[in-house]
């Protein structure tokens, strides 16, 4: 069954948006400036929204295109919202052969969302990797950091359901 999938509105507030200003102004005419203003823009609003983007892009006279090339290449970075509980599926060697891709399927199929997607009511995002170190627990999936190792497609439904059965009931 398919749920509304969305990249969430982006939503700005007075201190978020105040804080960037000051940001902004910190690194203006630092050459170079543009990695730490992402960075620190990332942990005001969790990702690298596009509206943020522009702002960054007219403030510190740079490129749409550099900011996005840096955005795209360094792993840290987002430019879609996570959900409350974050998804990770590794697609690494040893997980794939196991089934991960399976068990990325089964979630994505569960909460109507694809891969860099959210929910509509912000709850989940899904995400995938190419490891977390953790190849002997191989096929390996995270919520929020949370490791759960071994995975089959049956096992899925009931990791999810701990963090919102409510949602899983509504769906039913």
């Amino acid at each position: 069954m398919k749920k509304s999938i969305t990249t969430l509105p982006f939503k700005d507030t007075e201190e978020q948006a105040k804080e960037l200003d000051e940001i902004l102004a910190r690194y203006k005419d630092v050459p170079g400036g543009i990695m730490p203003v992402l960075q620190e823009t990332q942990r005001i609003y969790g990702y690298l929204p596009y509206e943020v983007q522009k702002k960054i892009s007219e403030d510190m006279d740079v490129k749409m295109e550099e900011i996005y090339g840096i955005a795209t290449f360094y792993s840290q970075f987002s430019l879609t919202p996570k959900g409350q509980y974050d998804i990770s599926v590794c697609l690494g060697t040893a997980c794939y052969v196991k089934g991960s891709g399976d068990i990325l399927n089964e979630i994505s199929k569960l909460l109507g969302i694809g891969t860099d997607e959210c929910t509509a009511d912000g709850k989940f995002s899904i995400s995938s990797c190419r490891c977390i170190g953790c190849c002997g627990l191989a096929p390996v999936m995270t919520v929020n950091g949370e490791v759960y190792g071994r995975l089959e497609v049956k096992d899925v439904k009931g990791i999810l359901e701990k963090y919102d059965d409510e949602f899983f009931s509504k769906a039913n």
